[in-house]
């Protein structure tokens, strides 16, 4: 009997044990049902059913609000979600019956309850980094209540904005400026004044998109710049209604400027509007160029230019709630700028017809008015409750017209140079039609594939007339009209796989172009040809503090009217400038690996790359039979370039925050067409620090150097700036204060750029001295009755501190603060 007994107790320990050793599965995607966004770093417990003493297993979501486990045991049980600042959530489930076991999406409610007495708070991360993506968090920044979007850039990985405001991605100026995910004519065609002129407030983030994947259109060797706008999600609970705003302005030294933001919801219906305006007058810049030719005919140049740029820009957006299954987006934007450049120079020269020397000087001014409007409509329908299958339909116009004027009056008379006076007055309209659909699906549990299709209708007219003396020259006068028509179609599959993911697509752009000439020296044609796309992307999770992976892409830059366009550009009467309607669409190639870690408090983003172009464009000059240095454009150059690009962001103390953000990068250029070649290595740094002093005042303090980089011809010098910026919040952080400078580390304060060139038969040097020093002393007020808007700004209240902490080696929440 003994024997029997001690059989039956064996059995029943086996089969319980075979019981619990069976594994399954559990996938599902965790979100807030206030701002419907996932909920990152959330805690998963699985308890017995009915029991809530140890959990028999642990473990958390991913900054998405996704999770997949594998969890042991058969039967029912019980799972929970808590989360910062949240109520706790229990459903019930069974195990073994379903493998995997897929929870779809579980959405969290706001607790009402507050901690008294002491208050935990949990900061959200800066930068989230993907394997072909990073996202700089700017509502999470302290500098976001009084910089400027150009302000942050400076801190974004992979982005470098130099001290005259340029901006590259990866190290090349080839980037495409998205708003939302959609293509944004206007601040593509001018990013720096834009965002010198947008408070950072009204961003959410700043997306570096260095392989967009095949939905994106493949314009843009660097890939895309994404500016994500702060405002109200259409499908978020209609029982948070109200309103936010921040009033902001700002005086300096170089600037004026002053914004309103404003967002909210009122039922299904939500709404954000951003006005701002700005005057920017970055002071007088010297440039003083030798230039020497083979035949020894000599040129120096020195002048100085002075700009000043009143700038205004206006947005709106709305999105409608049609129900649960749909929603309506419209925008509209509008912007306004006046650019005025005045500048006067000394040119004189030396060698064969100048004999011992010849001078002359000349004043130049020039007036650059444009006008643009943006406006788009979509409609998203979802077929299935997760809402992860839907289609979109969107239309977008852009509209963009502009008119140069520029005078020329030399004061003088010359028989071995050409000195009339001269005024030139060119007006530009700019049309485009976008018309776009995209559908995505799931195929199987983390497995989905997205399609669409994209045309894109571009019409261009350039009227430019040309005046000697204050008579219309016609022979040097153009008119012509450039359609540039795009039709697109794509294809993308994505695919997760316990710790491996996978991306990969392709997309098909099939491209007309057609100009026609009413006036000038031109001659009227039309072309047409086809690009074929691929990108690929492959992530491997070696932890969930780290991940690798490899990616490839083909990306191409179309040229653009001022590339192809012929009309010969005589305003110097020394040299001439035109396009080259000849030329073919640039396709360059880029391979990275990628390297992702993070823990509590230290974040780490590494990125090897390896760019190659056969047929890059590049602008080149020579010198004609007339002795005229002669600018275009030409498919004359093989790039190769590879680099090491790096990010880290440590919280040294929990009132210290360090940063590094740089990159090494060797390029290689040579052209058998100009029989020239050249490589180097170009390296640039930016470190800083954010400290919180005593009375809570905010450091933030940057040093950003760059080195020489290298073009066919020549190279262009570094520079070498620090910029330091202190702020106080003040009436429960409604009210911030702010000084901040910016100085560059030559004599007075400015930056020297050097640049050097070297063609078949001359050599130039040129000395730029540009003055960046500046103070600017900001104030901004927010305002409203919502608290939605204030989560996207402010921590959460932590209600399972200890237990979060615990695993603070998994979560992506740079650092904690006790209050």
């Amino acid at each position: 009997m003994k024997q029997i007994r001690f059989f039956l107790v064996t059995m029943m320990l086996t089969l319980s044990a075979v019981v619990m050793a069976q594994k399954t599965t559990v996938s599902g995607v965790l979100m807030d049902k206030t701002l419907n966004e996932g909920e990152p770093f959330a805690t998963v417990r699985v308890f017995k059913a009915g029991k809530s003493d140890k959990p028999i297993a642990m473990f958390i979501t991913d900054e998405n609000g996704h999770f997949q486990q594998e969890v042991k045991g058969k039967g029912k049980f019980d799972i929970v979600f808590s989360s910062v600042g949240k109520e706790e959530l229990r459903q019930s489930i069974e195990l073994g019956k379903e493998t995997p076991l897929d929870l779809g999406t579980i959405f969290m409610k706001e607790n009402e309850t507050m901690l008294k007495g002491v208050e935990v708070v949990a900061q959200k991360p800066l930068v989230k980094m993907e394997v072909d993506k990073m996202s700089y968090n700017v509502a999470e920044d302290e500098d976001s209540k009084s910089n400027t979007v150009l302000d942050m850039l400076r801190k974004v990985p992979m982005v470098t904005v130099d001290g005259q405001d340029n901006i590259t991605v990866n190290g090349s100026s080839s980037f495409k400026v998205y708003v939302d995910g959609m293509p944004n004519v206007m601040f593509s065609s001018n990013p720096s004044m834009v965002f010198k002129s947008m408070p950072a407030s009204a961003v959410k983030s700043i997306e570096v998109m260095t392989n967009p994947g095949a939905k994106y259109d493949a314009e843009g060797a660097a890939g895309v710049l994404n500016i994500v706008m702060n405002k109200q999600n259409p499908q978020a609970a209609q029982s948070m209604n109200g309103y936010n705003g921040t009033v902001r302005a700002s005086a300096g030294n170089k600037q004026l400027g002053g914004s309103l933001f404003l967002n909210g919801q009122q039922g299904k219906l939500s709404y954000s509007a951003n006005v701002m305006t700005s005057y920017n007058k970055p002071g007088n810049t010297t440039t003083e160029m030798e230039q020497i030719q083979d035949n020894g005919v000599s040129q120096l140049m020195t002048s100085s230019n002075n700009v000043k740029t009143p700038f205004t820009m206006g947005s709106l957006s709305l999105g409608y709630q049609l129900d649960s299954m749909s929603v309506l987006n419209l925008t509209a934007q509008v912007n306004s700028m006046n650019m005025k450049s005045t500048g006067t120079s000394t040119t004189t020269m030396g060698g064969n017809a100048y004999g011992n020397g010849f001078s002359y000087g000349s004043t130049t001014d020039m007036k650059n008015s444009r006008t643009s409007f943006s406006g788009s409509i979509d409609y998203q329908r979802f077929f299935n409750k997760e809402h992860t299958q839907s289609l979109a339909l969107t239309y977008q116009l852009n509209y963009s017209p502009a008119t140069t004027e520029m005078t020329n009056n030399f004061g003088t008379s010359s028989t071995i140079i050409d000195l009339t006076d001269r005024f030139s007055e060119n007006k530009d309209k700019t049309t485009n039609h976008i018309f776009q659909i995209d559908y995505t699906m799931p195929l199987a549990q983390g497995q989905t594939l997205s399609m669409g299709s994209k045309l894109q209708l571009h019409d261009a007219t350039s009227d430019a007339k040309y005046y000697l003396k204050g008579t219309y020259d016609p022979s040097s006068s153009s008119d012509y009209e450039y359609k540039n028509s795009i039709l697109a179609g794509y294809g993308e599959y994505v695919g997760n796989f316990g710790q491996f993911g996978l991306k990969a697509g392709l997309r098909y752009e099939y491209t007309w172009q057609d100009v026609e000439y009413h006036l000038g020296n031109g001659q009227d044609f039309s072309t047409s040809y086809g690009s074929l796309v691929p990108t690929a992307s492959m992530q491997y999770t070696i932890s969930q503090g780290s991940n690798l992976g490899l990616t490839y892409n083909m990306r191409i830059s179309r040229p653009g009217i001022s590339y192809l366009n012929p009309y010969v550009d005589k305003t110097n009467p020394i040299a001439l400038s035109y396009g080259n309607p000849d030329l073919d669409v640039e396709k360059a190639h880029n391979v990275s690996l990628v390297y992702n870690a993070f823990t509590s408090k230290l974040m780490v983003n590494l990125n090897l790359h390896h760019n190659f172009v056969d047929n890059a464009i590049s602008q080149y000059s020579f010198y004609d039979t007339d002795n005229l240095l002669n600018t275009t454009y030409g498919n004359v150059v093989k790039s190769h370039q590879t680099g090491l690009s790096g990010y880290v962001n440590y919280l040294l103390t929990k009132n210290t925050r360090i940063f590094f953000n740089g990159g090494l990068n060797y390029t290689d250029l040579r052209s058998t067409a100009l029989d020239q070649k050249n490589s180097g290595w170009t390296a640039n740094i930016m470190a800083g620090i954010q400290q919180t002093l005593p009375w809570d005042l905010k450091l933030s303090a940057f040093a950003i150097t760059s080195t020489k980089s290298y073009n066919l011809q020549g190279y262009s010098g570094g520079f070498n700036l620090v910029t330091a910026s202190v702020s106080k919040s003040l009436l429960k952080d409604k009210l911030n204060l702010s000084i901040s400078g910016l100085m560059g580390l030559n004599k007075g304060g400015n930056i020297n750029i050097e640049t050097s060139s070297r063609g078949k038969d001359f050599t130039s040097n040129t000395s730029i001295k540009v003055p960046i020093y500046g103070v600017t002393f900001t104030v901004s007020y927010t305002f409203g009755n919502s608290r939605v808007s204030q989560k996207q700004h402010q921590s959460r209240v932590q209600n399972d501190f200890i237990e979060q902490q615990s695993q603070g080696e998994m979560l992506n929440s740079i650092g904690t603060e006790t209050k």
